[in-house]
């Protein structure tokens, strides 16, 4: 396929810049992340193009269907966005498929180049992407932007550029010679990266791109066809990245059914079905525990980005307002929607030492509560950090745990969105309780709630987190401390709990966020989830290395 192989040439730098980038993990990304990097006029028209995709089918994936289906809601606007996709039965999906496992015999070479121009195409569609996550998931502009366009290509290019290493780790063929004496043996051998089979990736309705393009794009560079069954209530935003990708292959002569968008709604699921049938060997999967706990036990290769109860350990700092402020934002961001977000913050009974002196237990508690409190009703602040609550059963579970055994230091706040007078906001509650009502923080609060909880010592606090990280599972901890010694024992703790530590945060620097070509994200080692991205493993469970000897 001389085409692609002349998209190799265009992309070759790109590529090779992309590996060495995850040897070297420093800053790095060929996509700036600001709506302001590119064309003015790009925002409009991306606004525009959403608004006149609402209430109509979208024909991008050029595929021809009896049925169209969509039910998703704006939780800005609190009204349908009438987008409809075409609807294909099991059956014929993994037909689709099967008929596209040609895709093995493109050259890692030739599959690099189509899934990096894929991305290229994906750049040219950053602000329709944007307004499509706004409307499906009540992410802000600005995290919709960045979140779904350029740290999902970040992401997707990581993993297609890891693929494209560890294919070419060995060589395919070599004349391998043995002396024996009077004579030599000799043998040619070949070695062939072998794909697994059809990849399933299931979506969340969080981060419908982001979470979505690594187990589909490592899938892909490694030769395997892939459908991607998004939320149902998240749809749009990866139709247009796989829209683009189907066009490339297309373009280039290669079955588009190398990717598929399988669509379905809540009242007639069809990822089980899916994620059973015997052709599907590798499943992606983000979201919740319950469910990700059953990806689990499928006789597939899995890669699961579930839920877990991330922790903060409060021991000492400097300067506590800047640290109030740090876990206020995190806590607040995108109302705590994030697998990464800080839910308890372990404070030990008798406070903490900082540059001032001694900050009592009530008084962090309510500088934490006025921090929060502040961020909120911040006129130029407060609504776009903490975007729209995506689903129902969210802003549910807070009103229904009340309290939750412990002591509401901070109440709902009555906030509302200039641009959207319907917008589903809720704030963030602050719990103060104690570490004995472990059945209230001890489980996943997903959305906008924070418990401070008291501690007998600081040794307890971190006795506590790592328990949890444990048995519940934890992305991420944040920690704050000015005792280099007790720094290295919370790394140590958690570290071997499998989870990461982000000391002393302040400023720019927040938990929540994971760097491409530097952040792995999940460890793999705990409840949270059996995989991270992108490491080798996430690439290399996805095909097998094949061997052939020739006398």
């Amino acid at each position: 396929m001389t085409t692609a192989m002349s998209l190799f040439e265009t992309h070759k730098k790109l590529l090779n810049d992309a590996v060495e980038a995850l040897h070297k993990r420093e800053y790095y990304t060929p996509y700036p992340e600001h709506p302001k990097a590119y064309a003015p006029e790009e925002n409009e028209a991306g606004r525009n193009w959403f608004a006149g995709m609402m209430n109509q089918d979208f024909k991008e994936l050029d595929i021809e269907s009896d049925e169209w289906v969509g039910e998703e809601v704006s939780p800005y606007m609190q009204t349908g966005i009438g987008v409809t996709y075409p609807k294909l039965s099991v059956e014929t999906l993994i037909e689709n498929a099967k008929a596209a496992q040609s895709w093995k015999n493109v050259s890692i070479e030739e599959r690099s180049a189509v899934l990096i121009e894929s991305l290229e195409r994906v750049v040219k569609r950053y602000f329709d992407i944007a307004y499509a996550t706004m409307h499906t998931t009540g992410q802000s502009f600005m995290m919709a932007f960045q979140a779904s366009g350029p740290h999902a290509n970040d992401r997707a290019l990581e993993a297609v550029a890891m693929g494209y290493h560890e294919i070419n780790r060995f060589p395919n063929e070599v004349q391998w010679v043995k002396p024996m004496g009077k004579f030599d043996l000799s043998l040619k051998k070949t070695w062939k990266a072998q794909p697994k089979g059809i990849g399933l990736v299931i979506g969340c309705s969080t981060f419908p791109t982001w979470n979505t393009v690594p187990g589909m794009y490592a899938s892909l560079i490694t030769g395997n066809p892939v459908i991607v069954k998004p939320h149902p209530k998240a749809i749009l935003p990866i139709a247009v990245v796989i829209a683009e990708l189907r066009k490339v292959l297309t373009e280039n002569g290669i079955d588009p059914n190398v990717i598929q968008l399988a669509v379905d709604t809540l009242s007639n699921p069809i990822t089980k079905d899916l994620a059973e049938h015997d052709a599907i060997q590798l499943v992606d999967y983000t979201g919740g525990n319950a469910f990700g706990d059953y990806i689990e036990t499928l006789n597939k290769t899995t890669f699961t980005e579930k839920a877990g109860v991330n922790n903060v350990i409060l021991d000492s700092a400097n300067d506590f307002k800047s640290v109030a402020q740090n876990i206020a934002f995190s806590a607040s961001l995108y109302s705590g929607q994030m697998c990464t977000a800080p839910q308890n913050v372990f404070v030990p009974e008798n406070g903490i030492e900082t540059s001032e002196g001694n900050i009592s237990f009530d008084d962090i508690a309510n500088g934490i509560s006025k921090a929060v409190e502040g961020l909120v009703n911040h006129p130029k602040m407060g609504a776009g950090t903490l975007g729209g609550i995506q689903n129902d059963n969210t802003i549910k579970r807070i009103k229904d745990g009340g309290d939750f055994g412990g002591e509401m230091l901070l109440a709902d706040q009555d906030i509302s969105n200039a641009e959207f007078e319907n917008a589903r906001i809720f704030t963030p509650r602050v719990i103060v309780t104690d570490h004995e009502n472990l059945p209230a923080y001890g489980e996943e609060c997903f959305g906008p709630i924070v418990f401070v909880v008291k501690t007998k010592s600081r040794e307890h606090s971190v006795e506590l987190a790592a328990q949890l990280a444990r048995t519940k599972g934890a992305l991420t901890c944040l920690a704050y401390s000015t005792d280099n010694a007790m720094m290295d024992s919370i790394e140590e703790t958690m570290n071997a709990s499998f989870t990461p530590v982000s000391f002393n945060f302040g400023g720019a620097a927040f938990v929540n966020q994971h760097a491409a070509f530097s952040d792995f994200h999940v460890t793999g080692g705990n409840p949270a989830g059996n995989a991270s991205f992108t490491n080798p493993e996430f690439i290399n469970k996805r095909f097998v290395w094949v061997g052939n000897r020739y006398a």
